[in-house]
């Protein structure tokens, strides 16, 4: 059951199947949906004041637990006010569980029934994870939305990793709900089941019957392309509650994105807006460009035409690149905004045509213009 500061609203669309417009409220504020969540993976979007995220328009921002145990560890956070606090934001806060972390280090890790035991990247120290130190981390941080321990199988991977991946997910997510005693916080469940139907309905089953306030679509983008990630969507966001949101966790691919949004997902998360600004690719309507290009030497025009971000209204293409070319911080900075820019323009559209009744009519365009040199 949802604590009663925490709602998700329908505004437009169905609730039930295809795209739908809505509000989650949080104790921190509300977040209209379907919304983009940039990435603070340890408690800053690297590179980005918090006043400059609100001014490009987010309304929500993810915070690491894996990383923030390791540093500065989660009592450090809870002892310095929270991440609202350290983070200077006083928006909506989303923390995962850090179990994806965990799963990215195959050759330190070992799973068992009781969790996961592995060793830090940063100096080799034996550490442990369990459904009931994830919840206590998370309720340390503070966050607004926590999330459940699971285990997220990558691809392509045996049927049978898959099934016990699915087993220790649900086992964990009833174990995290036991933990979880924070009413500020709600705490999400995570469906897995890789690209196999019956696992997936199978994992969302059982997760539905727990009444989470909240569900998550996991294992996807890790490998499997466009059409598997389609197919897995779409199989599993008409299993989930019509009246409660959905999030899709590390998608940002714009195709992947408007497929979800397509399907009745609500949230995305994803490092790509910053990490590719640090590398000096902008994303615009026309496709991405990669700024560190010799054409844009001497060119005098914004990073993309129309857009309002601070990087397009006072920065030429050619003087960014030379901050690049130079090693200035503010190269980086700069693109990241202009891309974090982008995805709440998109989300902003994405919106508008579900309001409207259009999305489709919307959409297509869009991505036409923008994979049209695919």
């Amino acid at each position: 059951m949802a604590p009663p500061s925490f709602t998700w609203q329908l505004l437009a669309g169905d609730a039930a199947a295809g795209p739908r417009a809505g509000r989650l409220t949080t104790p921190h504020g509300a977040v209209e949906t379907p919304a983009f969540i940039p990435v603070g993976t340890r408690a800053t979007v690297k590179g980005v004041l918090p006043e400059t995220l609100r001014a490009v328009g987010a309304q929500i921002v993810l915070a690491n637990t894996y990383h923030l145990m390791l540093r500065p560890g989660t009592g450090v956070v809870r002892d310095l006010g929270g991440l609202h606090a350290v983070m200077a934001w006083d928006g909506p806060i989303l923390t995962d569980s850090g179990g994806y972390q965990v799963f990215s280090l195959a050759h330190r890790r070992k799973v068992t029934d009781e969790g996961l035991t592995f060793r830090s990247h940063i100096d080799g120290d034996a550490l442990a994870l369990t459904p009931e130190s994830a919840v206590a981390a998370q309720n340390a941080l503070g966050a607004d939305v926590i999330m459940a321990l699971d285990i997220c199988p990558p691809y392509p991977c045996p049927r049978e990793e898959v099934e016990e991946a699915v087993r220790l997910t649900v086992a964990w997510a009833e174990q995290c709900r036991a933990a979880h005693s924070r009413r500020d916080q709600a705490l999400w469940g995570i469906v897995q089941g890789g690209v196999e139907e019956d696992l997936r309905r199978g994992c969302a089953e059982a997760l539905v019957a727990m009444d989470f306030p909240g569900y998550a679509i996991g294992g996807v983008s890790v490998g499997e392309g466009h059409e598997h990630l389609c197919r897995v969507v779409g199989w599993t966001a008409p299993l989930l509650p019509a009246e409660k949101p959905r999030y899709l966790m590390g998608v940002g691919e714009p195709r992947d994105v408007v497929a979800a949004v397509a399907a009745g997902v609500d949230l995305f998360d994803c490092v790509l807006p910053t990490r590719n600004g640090r590398n000096a690719s902008a994303y615009t309507a026309d496709g991405m460009i990669r700024l560190r290009n010799e054409r844009f030497k001497a060119d005098t025009g914004p990073i993309e035409a129309g857009c309002d971000c601070p990087a397009c209204r006072e920065f030429s293409r050619g003087a960014i690149r030379h901050f690049f070319q130079t090693d200035e911080m503010l190269g980086p900075i700069l693109v990241s905004i202009h891309n974090l820019r982008f995805f709440t323009r998109l989300f902003g559209r994405l919106r508008e045509a579900i309001r409207q009744g259009r999305f489709h009519d919307v959409v297509q365009p869009l991505l036409d213009r923008y994979y049209q040199t695919d």
